[in-house]
C-alpha cells in the first residue's frame, strides 16, 4: 500500500476524485473510464467485501490507520482537509474516499438465477431515490434489481451512499426497455406494476404466497410507469391512500410494496 502525501488539488494523481459534485460530468466520466467512487469507511469496506478492485484512496491523516487496516494494494493519497475539499468540490465529512474499477454488467439470466422477488426500476433518475430503493430492497427480501437503460447509475457516489452499500450486495443489471416485460415473463416471473390507479388491486389483497416468482415494476418520480410496462403487467397493484393523497415518493412506495410482497422467513 504505497502512501503519498499531496498538497496540490490539481495533482493529476487525484484525477479520479475531482469535481465530484458535477453529476453530469461525473456520470459520463465514470462510465467512460470504468470507475466509481465510494465514500466513507463502511461503504469502502463493503465495496472491497463485494470483490471490487480499488484504484486509489484519497483521505485525510485521521483516516490513514483505518485504511491501512484494510491491507489493500492500491495507492493511498493523504491530503490536508482543505485540499480534500478543493479536490472533490464539496466538504467531505466522512474523511475517506476510494475509487474502484467497475465490472461488466452481469447477464439478466445470471441476475435472475435463484431470485424469487425482483424490483424493476423503469427510468428512476434520482440517485438518492435509487439508493434508498436498493437499501429497502436489501432489507425487505428483494433478491435482485433490474433497471431500464435510462435509469440512474447505482454506482454513482450519491446512490452508493444512500444505499449504505446495498448496491454491492444485491445483484443488478439493465434490461432493454421494450423487451423487458417479455424477458421477465420468459424467466418465469409474474410481472406486477405499481400504480396509484384506483382501479388497480390493493396490495393488501394480493396473495403473496401464490407468487412463486414476482417482479415488481416501479416507475420514475414524475410520470410513474409507462403505458408499455402498465399494459404488459400481469397484475396492476396499488398502495391504498387516505383521501386527498394520491401517491408516495418512489422510494417510499417501493419500501411499502417490497414489504407487502416480501418472501421473508416466517411469511
Amino acid at each position: 500500500m504505497p502512501i503519498t502525501r499531496l498538497t496540490d488539488p490539481a495533482d493529476r494523481r487525484l484525477r479520479d476524485f475531482t469535481q465530484l459534485r458535477d453529476v453530469e460530468l461525473r456520470t459520463a466520466r465514470e462510465a467512460d473510464e470504468g470507475l466509481f467512487i465510494a465514500e466513507g469507511e463502511k461503504t469502502i469496506r463493503r465495496a472491497l467485501a463485494a470483490g471490487y478492485e480499488p484504484r486509489a484512496f484519497l483521505l485525510t491523516e485521521g483516516w490513514l490507520a483505518a485504511v491501512e487496516a484494510m491491507t489493500v494494494d492500491a495507492p493511498v493519497y493523504v491530503v490536508p482537509d482543505d485540499v480534500l475539499d478543493a479536490t472533490t468540490g464539496y466538504p467531505v465529512h466522512r474523511g475517506a474516499l476510494a475509487s474502484f474499477h467497475r465490472r461488466p454488467l452481469p447477464s439478466l439470466d445470471d441476475v435472475l438465477s435463484g431470485a424469487r422477488r425482483v424490483a424493476v426500476l423503469e427510468d428512476i433518475q434520482d440517485h438518492t431515490n435509487l439508493g434508498a430503493i436498493f437499501r429497502s430492497a436489501a432489507a425487505l427480501g428483494v433478491d435482485a434489481v433490474v433497471l431500464t437503460p435510462r435509469a440512474a447509475d447505482p454506482l454513482y457516489r450519491r446512490a452508493i451512499r444512500t444505499s449504505m452499500g446495498a448496491v454491492f450486495s444485491i445483484p443488478w443489471t439493465r434490461v432493454p426497455w421494450f423487451e423487458g416485460p417479455d424477458l421477465l415473463r420468459e424467466a418465469g416471473f409474474t410481472l406486477l406494476a405499481l400504480t396509484p390507479d384506483p382501479a388497480a388491486q390493493d396490495l393488501r389483497e394480493v396473495d403473496t404466497a401464490a407468487l412463486d416468482r414476482a417482479a415488481l415494476a416501479i416507475g420514475n418520480e414524475g410520470d410513474g410507469l409507462s403505458d408499455r410496462w402498465l399494459r404488459a403487467a400481469d397484475l396492476r397493484v396499488r398502495i391504498p391512500m387516505r383521501e386527498g393523497i394520491d401517491s408516495l415518493n418512489a422510494a417510499a412506495a417501493a419500501a411499502v410494496a417490497f414489504y407487502a410482497l416480501a418472501a421473508l422467513p416466517g411469511r
